[in-house]
């Protein structure tokens, strides 16, 4: 290779006088160069005239190119110490100053979104789209809830030392390399070999328009799909949780669905973005019969690792329902769910300060909701409404169960789950219990209370599959 050689290829990529351009490269992709990396400069300077600006990313070690323009007399450099770039050429100012004000370090009012704004390109000389870093610019743009703030110092284009902070900055792993068939199969991104590297030219502007457009359909685009990658599961972890806060519910959690051990329940539930559990079972054990040192050591293990217990499930009405009540306040959990039709257990508990749900075994609608009113008439309760035990009385909950019962009335808590009549488990939306229909009929009305995943029966799966299986629902209503 020779500059007359890359000047003659380049523009047969369709590069030309007075063009922007913001280039990722690879010497050694190339090949031997006559005139080294100097060459390759002077061959895109030749190309794009005086009238042209080229950038390069100098936020690391970027390779040998980078550094060669970073060093170049006239060399701007932009101001913020996250995302930094050189430029050298006629708009380099423009394009890089004031980088530091900006409120993030790829998004808005920055070199990479002024590039796209002035119809700028962006060139990949030997290497991927992983090292794309317009693409952090989509990311930005769109928000994402994975992305982090950074506090760095730096040096204003005045000279000034500041200290700032620089929202939506990105982490670890993406799966840039998987977004190139888009760009590819849009037409957009012109790709050529030079020399024995491989080059990608496309318009900044055009690139951001396909990512974003990407990022709006699955906030994930830019992740992996791989379960042992552990920076990916824990950003598509932050996407649900996300998603749950825009929701008038909170979700919770069953213990029994989350895992056997609290450590494993915690794992399981970091890995998903669930921030709320009741407690049912533990080592498949129900939590209503933990001593009051375990229990209390229990919610404080899950409260060390931001998770907050909504309430603990009494399936049986233990002799000593005293103990019980203290144990429970004693661990600072605020809630018991009973089984629907044991009032003066139900009175007890509301006595002493807790609040009271009851839950639906083996009762038809009628019969559950009848006991839940009369029980409001001397003291406060809510239903937890239980598909699975609608599904086992032989009705359907949501045209029989709910509708007859009129529980729109007096529901704190909708149980997801899914069964057959014989009490076979299934995932959601594969069963008798009309799950997608009730989830939707409380969402028309934005329930406030709790949702919870696996709570009442048996999920035929982990919580990472019910997770899944919760958010295919909603993406289909």
């Amino acid at each position: 290779m020779n500059k007359a050689l890359l000047i003659q290829e380049l523009q047969k990529l369709g590069l030309t006088r007075g063009d922007k351009v913001l280039m990722h490269s690879s010497l050694i992709s190339l090949g031997q160069v006559e005139g080294g990396p100097d060459a390759v400069l002077d061959a895109f300077f030749e190309v794009l005239g005086p009238e042209g600006t080229l950038l390069v990313p100098v936020f690391g070690a970027l390779g040998i190119l980078t550094e060669k323009l970073k060093q170049r007399p006239g060399a701007f450099i932009s101001s913020s110490p996250v995302g930094t770039l050189a430029a050298v050429g006629a708009d380099a100012k423009n394009l890089c100053k004031d980088h530091w004000k900006a409120a993030t370090a790829h998004g808005v009012d920055t070199p990479f979104t002024r590039l796209a704004e002035c119809g700028g390109y962006v060139c990949l000389l030997g290497v991927d789209q992983d090292r794309n870093t317009s693409l952090h610019s989509a990311e930005a743009l769109l928000e994402l809830p994975y992305l982090r703030d950074i506090t760095a110092d730096a040096v204003t284009d005045e000279g000034e030392k500041v200290t700032g902070t620089w929202k939506y900055f990105p982490g670890p792993h993406r799966d840039f390399i998987g977004l190139d068939r888009y760009f590819r199969e849009s037409g957009a991104m012109k790709i050529a070999r030079i020399g024995n590297a491989q080059v990608r030219l496309i318009r900044s502007g055009d690139l951001l328009d396909i990512a974003l457009e990407l990022g709006r359909k699955d906030p994930a685009f830019a992740l992996c799909d791989n379960p042992a990658c552990s920076d990916c599961v824990r950003q598509r972890a932050a996407i649900f949780a996300d998603r749950m806060a825009k929701e008038s519910f909170t979700l919770t959690v069953s213990s029994r669905l989350a895992g056997r051990y609290v450590p494993e329940m915690i794992e399981n539930m970091q890995r998903t973005g669930c921030k709320n559990v009741e407690l049912d079972y533990l080592q498949q054990s129900p939590c209503a019969l933990l001593t009051a040192e375990k229990l209390t050591s229990v919610v404080q293990e899950f409260a060390a690792e931001g998770i907050r217990v909504t309430s603990l499930v009494v399936e049986v009405i233990p002799n000593d329902l005293e103990s019980l009540i203290d144990r429970v306040k004693a661990a600072g959990i605020d809630c018991l769910i009973l089984p629907a039709g044991f009032a003066e257990a139900g009175k007890a508990v509301a006595a002493s300060g807790l609040r009271v749900l009851f839950r639906n075994y083996n009762l038809t609608g009628l019969s559950a909701s009848a006991e839940i009113n009369a029980f409001r008439t001397v003291a406060k309760a809510d239903a937890c409404f239980n598909p699975a035990g609608f599904v086992k009385a032989g009705e359907n909950p949501f045209s029989n169960s709910y509708r007859a019962g009129r529980f729109i009335k007096i529901t704190g808590q909708l149980d997801i789950n899914d069964a057959l009549f014989d009490g076979t488990p299934r995932a959601f939306a594969c069963g008798k219990c009309g799950i997608k229909e009730l989830i939707s009929i409380f969402r028309c009305r934005n329930f406030d209370g709790f949702f919870s995943l696996g709570g009442g029966a048996v999920y035929p799966g982990t919580l990472e599959e019910a997770v899944a299986d919760f958010v295919k629902m909603l993406d289909n209503m």
